[in-house]
C-alpha cells in the first residue's frame, strides 16, 4: 500500500497559526463514515449530535512547557533543547540544536542557573541524554524557562500557553497536545453532562514522532514511535458496561483512539492497565474499540490521515479535505474538527 495515496494539496494559508479567541467556535465537518455524506457546522454544534447513548472518551495528558533555551556552561553558545521524554528520575531524552555542539560531558545552563543539563548519552538525528541538576520541583521551575513545543508548521508565537492544553488536562507527560480536545470548553463538558452523556478519561503521553513525516513509499515499511498510556480500573469498568449496553464509544482524538483500540486488541475487552503502545492503524483496520471519533485535519502522508481513513474509507476521507479545502477550513492542531460518525 503506497504512502503516496494518502497525500492532499493544501494552500499553506489554510494551516491555522494561532487558536481561535472562543475554542469552541471552530468549524465542524461531520462526516458520515458509510454514506460520505458531509454536513458544515460549528464545533458548538457537538451537543445537538450526541444523546444519552453516547460515551466520549478523551484523553487527560497534559503539555510539558518542554522547549527550553540556555547556554553552554563553557562558551556560552546558545542551545535550545525539547525535552522528549524522562528515562528515570531527573535523566531526559532530548532533541539539541545545534547537536554538534552538544557532547559528552557538555553542560547547558538555563534560566540563571535554575536548571544545568549535563549530556550523559548520544543518540542520533539530534537527539541527547542529559542529567538534570536543580532545586525545587522541576516541572514548576520548566513552567518558569519553558516554551510549549509547538508543532514545526506553526511560526507565530503563542501568547497564551495554556491555549495548547485541553481544558480538562491534568496527567504531565506530552510533547504535543491531544489537538481534537482543544475544541472542548467547560460550558460543552457541563451540557454534555446535562444531556447525561457519558464522559471517560484516559492517558496517552503524545510523542514527537505525532509530527514525523512516513518516509517509506510502502505504509508497511513503516515503523511506528512507542508511546505511554493507561486506564484506570474504574475507567475501564464502566466502559465495558457502555459497550454491553450498546453505547456509541466516540474518542476524542487518534491519541484516545490508539489507547483504546490497543487494549481491546490485547486484551478483548478495557482493562486496567498502564504500558506502551506503537499501535500502527490503517486501512483495512477493523476497530473493535470505537465506533465514532471526533478529530482535526491531518498532515498530509501522516499516520494520521491513513487512521482516520481506516475508520471511513480513503476515497471519502480525501473527499471530505477536499471540501473543507474549498471550504476554507483551518488545518492541523489550531485548525477546525471533524466528527466522523
Amino acid at each position: 500500500m503506497r504512502v503516496e495515496d494518502y497525500n492532499y494539496d493544501l494552500p499553506q494559508e489554510l494551516i491555522a497559526q494561532t487558536p481561535l479567541k472562543d475554542r469552541s467556535s471552530s468549524k465542524l465537518l461531520v462526516l458520515d463514515k458509510l454514506t460520505g455524506k458531509i454536513e458544515d457546522k460549528h464545533f458548538f454544534d457537538i451537543i445537538d449530535l450526541l444523546d444519552e447513548n453516547d460515551c466520549l472518551v478523551f484523553n487527560d495528558t497534559k503539555v510539558i512547557p518542554s522547549r527550553i533555551y540556555g547556554k553552554k556552561s563553557d562558551t556560552g553558545a546558545n542551545i535550545e533543547v525539547l525535552l522528549l521524554k524522562e528515562l528515570e528520575d531527573n535523566t531526559w531524552e532530548a532533541l539539541t540544536r545545534p547537536a554538534k555542539r552538544i557532547h559528552l560531558g557538555t553542560k547547558v545552563v538555563f534560566g540563571d542557573n535554575l536548571l544545568v543539563a549535563e549530556c550523559i548519552g548520544l543518540g542520533d538525528d539530534g537527539k541527547r541524554v542529559f542529567k538534570m541538576e536543580y532545586e525545587g520541583i522541576f516541572l514548576e521551575i520548566l513552567d518558569k524557562i519553558g516554551e510549549m513545543p509547538l508543532p514545526p508548521y506553526i511560526h507565530e508565537k503563542l501568547v497564551e500557553q495554556d491555549r495548547y492544553q485541553t481544558v480538562y488536562a491534568k496527567d504531565y507527560g506530552s510533547a504535543a497536545a491531544p489537538t481534537a480536545g482543544l475544541h472542548f470548553t467547560k460550558e460543552i463538558l457541563e451540557k454534555l453532562k446535562e444531556k447525561n452523556i457519558q464522559t471517560e478519561y484516559v492517558t496517552l503521553h503524545v510523542g514527537l514522532g505525532t509530527f514525523r513525516p512516513v518516509m517509506v513509499d510502502n505504509i508497511e515499511d513503516h515503523v511506528m514511535h512507542s508511546e505511554f498510556y493507561k486506564m484506570s480500573k474504574e475507567t475501564a469498568e464502566r466502559l465495558n458496561i457502555a459497550k454491553e449496553n450498546g453505547k456509541r464509544i466516540i474518542s476524542v482524538g487518534t491519541t484516545s483512539t490508539r489507547t483504546l483500540e490497543s487494549i481491546y486488541n490485547k486484551y478483548g475487552k478495557f482493562v486496567e492497565c498502564a504500558e506502551n503502545t506503537n499501535i500502527f492503524i490503517y486501512p483495512p483496520y477493523e476497530f473493535k474499540a470505537i465506533d465514532a471519533l471526533i478529530t482535526n485535519f491531518h498532515l498530509p502522508k501522516s499516520t494520521l490521515i491513513m487512521l482516520v481513513s481506516s475508520l471511513a474509507t480513503k476515497e471519502i476521507i480525501l473527499n471530505a479535505y477536499h471540501h473543507a479545502i474549498e471550504e476554507k477550513y483551518r488545518f492541523f492542531s489550531f485548525g477546525d474538527a471533524m466528527f466522523i460518525k
